[in-house]
C-alpha cells in the first residue's frame, strides 16, 4: 500500500518547511522515492507563522502544478498544523479552510514543552465540530508526564499521530521510548512523517516501516490516513498476532 503522508511541511515560503520552490520540488521527489504517493500540506498556524490561514488552498494549488509540470508522482491535498494556542482565534469558517483535506478533521499540534493544554484545545474543536488527530504526541513533554491524559483523550475519539523519525530516536531517547509505550498499549493511529528538508528532516518513514508489523503499518499510514482525507470511519485496527508486542518492545 503506498504511504499517505498526514503532516508535512512542503509549500515552499509559508513557513520553517522549504524556502524555495526548488527546496519544495526537492522534498517532493524525495518523498516519492520513499514511497509516499499522498502528501498533506500542514504549513504551521501558530504565533510565530500565520501565512496559511491566507494562502490554503490557493498555495496547494499552485505547488501541485509545479510538481505536473515536473512530473513528479505526488498528490498534495491541504491542510495545517495547528498549535492549541491559536486554536481558541479560529473560527468554524478558518478550520474548515485548515482542515485536513477539507473535512472534519483538523491537525492539532502537541506542544513539545509549556502547559498541558491540549484537553482544553480538543473541547474547542469538538465545539467548532471538528474532530481531532493529535500532532507529534510522543513529543510532548506534558503528556509524556500524564500518559492518562493521552489515553483519556483517544477513549474520547481523538486519533494519534507520531512522528516516524522519533522510533529511530531522532528526537531523544525520551520521545523514543515514548512512542514505543503508546505503540504497544495501541494508543497510535497513524505514522507521519513531520518533514521540513531533504536534510535533517526527509520525508521517509522508514524508522516506522522496520519498527512495525507489516498489517500496522499498512493501518497507520494507508487505510487510518486515507479515512481521515475522505471522510470515511475510521477502519479498526488489525488484530493483534503473537510476537508483535515483544516486536514492539525491541525496535520501539
Amino acid at each position: 500500500m503506498a504511504v499517505i503522508d498526514l503532516h508535512a511541511h512542503v509549500l515552499p515560503g509559508v513557513d520553517d518547511g522549504p524556502a524555495t520552490l526548488a527546496d519544495s520540488l526537492a522534498l517532493a521527489r524525495a518523498a516519492v522515492a520513499a514511497g509516499t504517493r499522498v502528501m498533506v500540506a500542514t504549513p504551521h498556524v501558530n504565533d510565530r507563522y500565520d501565512a496559511a490561514v491566507t494562502v490554503l488552498p490557493g498555495a496547494v494549488d499552485a505547488l501541485q502544478a509545479e510538481l505536473d509540470r515536473a512530473q513528479v508522482p505526488l498528490a498534495l491535498r491541504s491542510g495545517a498544523e495547528i498549535a492549541t494556542s491559536r486554536l481558541p482565534a479560529l473560527d468554524a469558517g478558518l478550520l474548515e479552510r485548515l482542515a485536513l483535506g477539507g473535512g472534519e478533521w483538523l491537525l492539532l499540534e502537541a506542544p513539545e514543552r509549556g502547559p498541558a493544554d491540549v484537553p482544553a484545545a480538543v473541547a474547542i474543536a469538538r465545539e467548532r465540530g471538528f474532530r481531532v488527530v493529535l500532532a507529534h504526541a510522543e513529543r510532548c513533554e506534558a503528556l509524556r508526564r500524564d500518559p492518562t491524559a493521552l489515553r483519556r483523550l483517544v477513549a474520547g475519539g481523538v486519533l494519534v499521530s507520531i512522528t516516524a523519525g522519533s522510533l529511530g530516536g531522532q528526537f531523544g531517547d525520551s520521545p523514543r521510548r515514548f512512542a514505543g509505550l503508546l505503540l504497544r498499549e495501541r494508543l497510535v493511529h497513524n505514522v507521519a512523517s513531520d518533514t521540513h528538508a531533504v536534510q535533517g528532516r526527509p520525508p521517509d518513514v522508514s524508522a516506522a516501516r522496520r519498527a512495525l508489523p507489516a498489517p500496522l503499518w499498512e493501518w497507520m499510514t494507508g487505510a487510518v490516513p486515507a479515512a481521515v482525507l475522505d471522510g470515511a470511519a475510521i477502519p479498526p485496527a488489525p488484530r493483534e498476532r503473537q510476537g508483535w508486542r515483544a516486536r514492539l518492545s525491541r525496535r520501539a
